[in-house]
């Protein structure tokens, strides 16, 4: 991890407990959950949103009346239109990708839940997608939300990485495995 990514997260972290614990508090966990939800999604898909969040060129002033008309266009709480006004004054709107997925992850526990990052060669069946949660359900005791990636270049079989475990069952890392010892017997 770079030292400016840590340093986002680090800040992302402080701003995320006192987001949640507010909406706990005051019982908004589910507009809370909507709020990160609508966030997600509109960072994804907005490369403007993307460039006021990053941009040096926009003002704070620029960037907090822009941001307080998202969060009113975007219809979001109270709570949440507060700490986007708070990143916005305090020119740290750059965190608010590390934020919300501080925030997901803590929702995620709360729920308790548990992703499960699932690299596959090709797309799951919603069957298969249903029998590896209800597997990983099994091993690690908690509710699993499967979040896929497709990477042709594994060839075949999973990766699968929960928390800080990962299980690599690729094709392409057993070929890897094989080429490596090759090289050691010869």
């Amino acid at each position: 991890m770079s030292e400016t990514a840590g340093i986002s997260t680090g800040i992302a972290t402080r701003y995320a407990t006192a987001v949640f614990d507010l909406a706990k508090e005051g019982k908004a966990i589910k507009a809370l959950e909507s709020d990160i939800a609508a966030l997600d999604a509109a960072m994804a898909e907005s490369a403007d949103l993307r460039t006021l969040l990053h941009s040096p060129l926009y003002s704070r002033e620029e960037q907090g009346a822009a941001i307080g008309a998202i969060a009113k266009r975007m219809e979001l709480s109270e709570t949440t239109a507060n700490v986007l006004a708070l990143l916005s004054a305090k020119r740290r709107l750059f965190v608010l990708p590390q934020l919300v997925a501080v925030l997901r992850d803590r929702l995620a526990e709360e729920r308790g839940e548990v992703t499960a990052e699932v690299t596959t060669a090709k797309a799951l069946t919603k069957a298969q997608s249903d029998k590896l949660a209800k597997t990983l359900k099994a091993q690690v005791g908690k509710s699993v939300i499967i979040k896929e990636t497709v990477d042709e270049s594994i060839i075949g079989g999973l990766i699968v990485k929960v928390g800080s475990k990962m299980i690599d069952t690729s094709i392409a890392s057993k070929l890897n495995a094989l080429q490596n010892t090759m090289k050691e017997v010869g």
